[in-house]
């Protein structure tokens, strides 16, 4: 659909095959998905952990097809495809499975400030499920987030620091801590293996 058709319209959200039958689940691509709304209809939290996100998964996608020769990308490259394998699994979302706005808002943030870079991509979602329970039981951010609507310098402060402390005691899959770990040649081969899984889909 060419852009300026999309523009004139109330809204189009974009759905991609390929997104799908790589199990990206809603296979939406952001990148041209519009709205008229826009960002009217999203709480001050949602703009402002949210203006990255877009690019970051832009910049993603445009390195996919160079993601077979990772060993010649440079660290600026590896690093936006380690960080956009990571953002497309906390965006995964199950059928019937809405989630409360403040627990978004808490996932895009920790997501877009580097929190689950070095957290191989099949250990992201439970990541992120852990991650909000102890949000919500350990803190009174997503209570804030949820009242206020807002993400406020002192809120965010509370949940980088509540962030950082979840790290700290997170196990991956096979039991080892996450914090001190050497990950950097695990991260190429598995951004290498989840990208080539999407291009066979």
């Amino acid at each position: 659909i060419p852009t300026n058709v999309i523009s004139i319209t109330d809204g189009q959200i974009f759905l991609q095959s390929d997104l799908f039958n790589a199990d990206q689940r809603p296979a939406v691509d952001v990148g041209i998905s519009v709205s008229r709304v826009g960002g009217s209809a999203q709480v001050k939290a949602m703009k402002k952990v949210s203006g990255t996100l877009k690019l970051d998964l832009a910049q993603f996608r445009s390195l996919e097809a160079f993601a077979m020769f990772a060993s010649d990308l440079d660290p600026a490259s590896r690093a936006q495809l380690n960080r956009g394998a990571r953002l497309l699994e906390l965006l995964k979302q199950p059928q019937y499975s809405p989630y409360p706005v403040e627990d978004q808002v808490a996932s895009i943030w920790a997501g877009t400030k580097g929190k689950l870079d070095d957290v191989p991509v099949e250990d992201v979602r439970r990541f992120e499920s852990e991650l909000i329970d102890h949000l919500r039981r350990n803190t009174e951010v997503l209570s804030t987030i949820a009242s206020t609507g807002n993400l406020d310098d002192a809120t965010e402060e509370s949940l980088a620091t509540a962030v950082d402390a979840f790290r700290e005691g997170f196990l991956l899959a096979d039991g080892t801590p996450l914090v001190g770990r050497d990950t950097a040649e695990d991260e190429v081969e598995v951004d290498q293996e989840q990208i080539v899984k999407q291009k066979k889909g």
